[in-house]
């Protein structure tokens, strides 16, 4: 009897593993199928070298490690950088999820810990602030093997070898690492502050599918992210000013109606910025995040 009850826990933990990490691949899916997200790749377009089929072989590839993120109490940079390496294996598209783990590795060890929201927000920043030296290093080295863009910023370059040498003699930890990028860094904000626009990022999803159907919800949120916070990947390839242009068209196509009123203006902005290269690539990282906090909740559509 005793026996029997020990295995039936280890299969119901197996199953909440195994659904946290579907819902993270669920939510990588579904951001990259949304369309139009303007300057984004989706399954209506493709870049020169990277192409949708990229993210989908990442999104499946990379389960495994979602399965462990899951069950595991620490060790964000670590699996973090297995994610990047597991996703290479599977596509040669180069970078297309690095931002998007970043998110996704803290909020799955914390989701493993978790049965609601309340709880997630709370053990996702536990989960950041308990991060080590050594995540920091595994930080690094799966930037370096995603191979992101990056502007050089002095001191602790993310492009820089030397950095992981200063990070130990320092004592930094990841977590230290993103409070001094939060600045700067759309997605180091939100390990320095909560996941804030995250968990607004599922909110605003959530309220829209009472509406529109999971495409659609996913277009206006995204297009509100944009409209509010200049894109980090836009601002590392542009400048903040490019950056800032971005976002204030986004909000002024967003003030001229509805969905339907409003959709050719999106396709329009979609081929203005594919045309210039300019891909809002931290907006659809938020927006994943979103979706699996969503996803996590049991949300359904």
């Amino acid at each position: 009897m005793i026996l029997t009850g020990w295995n039936e826990t280890m299969e119901n933990i197996r199953i909440q593993i195994s659904r946290i990490a579907r819902c993270a691949q669920l939510a990588m899916l579904l951001e990259v199928s949304a369309t139009p997200k303007p300057g984004n790749i989706d399954r209506d377009h493709n870049y020169t070298d990277t192409r949708f089929e990229h993210f989908l072989a990442s999104a499946v590839g990379v389960y495994p490690v979602l399965e462990k993120a899951a069950s595991s109490k620490s060790g964000a940079g670590s699996l973090i950088h297995e994610a990047v390496i597991e996703s290479r294996r599977w596509q040669k598209g180069g970078n297309t999820h690095f931002g998007a783990f970043t998110l996704l590795i803290p909020l799955v060890i914390a989701a493993g810990k978790c049965e609601n929201t309340s709880c997630l927000k709370a053990q996702v920043k536990k989960v950041v602030r308990e991060t080590t030296v050594e995540d920091a290093v595994e930080f690094y080295r799966a930037f370096s093997e995603a191979g992101v863009k990056v502007k050089p910023v002095g001191q602790l370059d993310l492009g820089d070898a030397s950095s992981i040498d200063k990070t130990r003699e320092q004592g930094l930890t990841l977590f230290d690492l993103m409070e001094i990028s939060s600045g700067y860094d759309m997605i180091a904000e939100e390990w320095a502050h909560g996941f804030h626009k995250t968990f607004e990022c599922a909110a605003s999803i959530q309220d829209k599918l009472g509406r529109f159907g999971i495409n659609d919800a996913v277009v206006l949120t995204f297009m509100e992210i944009l409209s509010r916070h200049k894109d980090t990947f836009i601002q590392t390839k542009f400048n903040s000013e490019k950056a800032e242009q971005v976002s204030v068209k986004a909000n002024e196509i967003l003030n001229k109606g509805d969905i339907c009123e409003i959709r050719d203006a999106i396709h329009s902005f979609d081929e203005e910025l594919l045309k210039a290269g300019i891909n809002p690539g931290s907006t659809a990282d938020i927006i994943i995040a979103g979706l699996f906090v969503l996803l996590f909740e049991g949300v359904r559509f």
